[in-house]
This record gives structure tokens, C-alpha cells and sequence, in this order.
């Protein structure tokens, strides 16, 4: 049986945490100005605009090589984006 919707965006979310480092805590640094939600629309977005739309403070490299995924992969790393927000804010709230 394939992985729910939630199972895939857990997968991707926990990723971000454990081999990329993107906790809660960096991201109050680093992502502060509501660039994990705008990252998450854009991969939702239009493909033909989304390379000159890489977030505030983001490696090009790196948003152009995420923007190059398909259809299903950016959504699932859109909801993850989405999460880490959510983490971000209750980080935040709870300092």
C-alpha cells in the first residue's frame, strides 16, 4: 500500500530536521519573515516563475534544484514547509 498524503509530508518534514538541520530554533533565525510560507506557495505556483522567486535569504541553488522536482515532490515538500512554519511559530510563542 503507498504512503498517505501525511505520511509523505511527515517523511519530508522530519528530513528537513534530522539530515538538513532545519529545527524550530533555526528557523526563528533564519526564517523570520515568513519565508517558509512563501516558499511553500511558490512550489505550488506556476513553474515558469518560480526560479526568480527563491526566498529572501535562500541558496538559489538549492530553491532552483527543489523548484526542479515534480508536481507530487513539490507539494510534499510545500506541506512540510508548512509544518516547519507552524514549528517556527510555536517555537517562537513559547520562548
Amino acid at each position: 500500500m503507498s504512503k498517505t498524503g501525511i505520511e509523505l509530508i511527515e517523511e519530508e518534514r522530519n528530513e528537513q530536521i534530522k539530515k538538513h538541520g532545519r529545527t524550530p530554533e533555526r528557523d526563528v533565525r533564519e526564517n523570520h519573515n515568513h519565508q517558509l510560507r512563501n516558499a511553500a506557495m511558490r512550489l505550488i505556483d506556476v513553474p515558469k516563475i518560480r526560479y526568480h522567486q527563491c526566498p529572501q535569504d535562500w541558496n538559489k541553488t538549492i530553491w532552483n534544484k527543489i523548484c526542479d522536482k515534480s508536481y507530487s515532490e513539490r507539494l510534499i515538500i510545500a506541506g512540510a514547509l508548512i509544518a516547519a512554519e507552524l514549528d517556527r511559530l510555536n517555537y517562537e510563542s513559547h520562548e
